[in-house]
């Protein structure tokens, strides 16, 4: 099937007026895309206020408020459920994308056994980068990290901060799973749970788009290492939530062991070169992301023996 640019909707969550000129911005770059989409929806996450204050200043758009319970992924399908379009467009609430950014991530949609593509996503921090920031774990932050691919590639997943959907498989596994998600200070891995359901459903797969970049904002409170530490924590606390849901046998956790794999050489690379700090940062975010997978595989452990019984 081909596919052209106004089969495309984008749809950009949002919870708080904290965020709005992020907004502001990010729909300003939705409606200059050189592939311009046919309709840029905001959802609004259970917040009067900011749905009102939308309908008033940005007039161009379709603003919905969430038909699900609060939360990040019921946000996103209440606005991919509204499309009635081939393809489905996610764009943050705080990122900024060049005018090309849609035009390449659609093009890959000309393999009608792709199901989703994603592109590459560049760290904006508010202020300084740390400099003990591994550049492996800039996904700690919502970036791509070293090791990704540098070409158009095949790839598990990609990141909901700036993804495509093929609207037919989105709709045929029911969109991201409600519930589970980002809400608050949780972090759970959504997008990477949606991406292997979508791939499984038909046997499809994801493409990565390095070129098709957004810059994702990074407040200053999140560059902080206790912040990294946590996130880090969550991440593995998440990633075994992910593999409890999958109920196919497959092997969900494949691709993070092939990361973690790595990580030696890089860690070594570091030592030898004299950069200590993110040698440091490589081994706390790997300690802190191991604590969280044995955490949450320990409060998991008694509910499944009473399932058992």
């Amino acid at each position: 099937m081909d596919v052209t640019p106004l089969d495309t909707t984008i749809v950009i969550p949002t919870h708080s007026e904290q965020r709005w000129s992020s907004l502001v911005r990010t729909v300003a770059c939705a409606k200059s895309q050189q592939a311009a989409p046919a309709e840029v929806v905001v959802v609004v996450d259970h917040n009067p206020a900011l749905f009102a204050r939308i309908q008033r200043e940005l007039p161009t758009v379709t603003v919905l408020e969430n038909a699900y319970a609060q939360g990040v992924s019921g946000n996103r399908n209440t606005g991919a459920f509204h499309a009635k379009t081939a393809l489905v467009a996610f764009m943050d609430d705080d990122i900024t994308a060049g005018s090309d950014w849609l035009g390449r991530l659609i093009e890959p949609f000309a393999d009608p056994r792709v199901v989703g593509t994603g592109g590459g996503i560049i760290p904006a921090w508010e202020g300084d980068e740390p400099r003990w920031m591994p550049a492996e774990f800039l996904w700690a932050v919502g970036g791509s990290y070293a090791g990704m691919p540098t070409e158009t590639s095949p790839i598990r997943n990609v990141w909901s901060a700036g993804m495509v959907v093929r609207r037919s498989t989105f709709d045929a596994v029911d969109g991201f799973r409600v519930g589970f998600g980002k809400l608050g200070d949780r972090n759970r891995p959504e997008d990477t749970e949606l991406c292997l359901r979508m791939s499984k459903y038909d046997g499809g797969h994801w493409m990565f788009v390095p070129a098709a970049t957004i810059r994702h904002e990074v407040p200053a409170n999140r560059s902080s290492f206790p912040w990294f530490v946590k996130r880090c924590y969550a991440e593995g606390r998440g990633k075994v939530q992910m593999a409890g849901l999958d109920d196919g046998g497959n092997d969900s956790l494949g691709a993070e062991r092939s990361y973690l794999w790595s990580l030696p050489k890089a860690l070594v690379r570091n030592l030898v070169t004299g950069d200590f700090r993110r040698a440091g940062g490589i081994v706390a975010g790997v300690a802190a992301a191991g604590w969280g997978g044995v955490v949450e595989t320990l409060a998991r452990s008694p509910k499944k023996l009473e399932t058992a019984r």
